[in-house]
């Protein structure tokens, strides 16, 4: 993917007058829109050890599924986020030596893109493995919910520079 600098906002387009605002997409053009977001959570070896045994089920599957889940319902869960008619959404797990990656991605065709989406379904899919896992150590660790790539819309695509 070609990836070009974004536009620096002169605002916050969420911002009016002193007042938040759900902004006004309704001259834009519908176009293909994508993006990937990703999470990842740290867990002990003891934790690591243990998920196959999940008496609740299989952790992985499950934070899949509620990813998915949450990515459709996001303008109900942010407040300024429109409902974005998605036509795909894929939330995948891998087990690490130390904790779970979580990927996430979501396509549309609309006028407004789907970055919420993606990092919405990767927060909530985090947010999963915690509560499947949360019995056996209270001290599991979320990080780095970011936003990795996205495509299409007036602000061109962006690809997450790796550190």
């Amino acid at each position: 993917m070609q990836t070009k600098p974004m536009a620096k906002p002169s605002k916050l387009s969420h911002y009016r007058r002193g007042q938040a605002q759900m902004v006004d997409v309704s001259a834009k053009r519908a176009t293909r829109r994508e993006a990937e977001a990703s999470a990842f959570v740290v867990l002990s070896p003891r934790v690591v050890k243990a998920l196959p045994r999940n008496p609740k089920g299989n952790p992985l599957e499950i934070a899949r599924f509620a990813g998915i889940a949450a990515a459709k319902r996001t303008s109900e869960l942010i407040p300024m986020c429109h409902n974005v008619p998605l036509s795909h959404i894929d939330v995948h797990t891998r087990l690490c030596k130390n904790g779970v990656a979580i990927t996430a991605r979501a396509a549309t065709t609309a006028v407004t893109g789907v970055e919420m989406e993606a990092l919405v379904a990767a927060s909530v899919a985090a947010l999963t493995v915690y509560d499947m896992c949360k019995a056996l150590d209270k001290g599991i660790e979320i990080r780095d919910v970011v936003l990795e790539r996205k495509s299409g819309g007036k602000s061109g695509a962006y690809l997450r520079r790796k550190k």
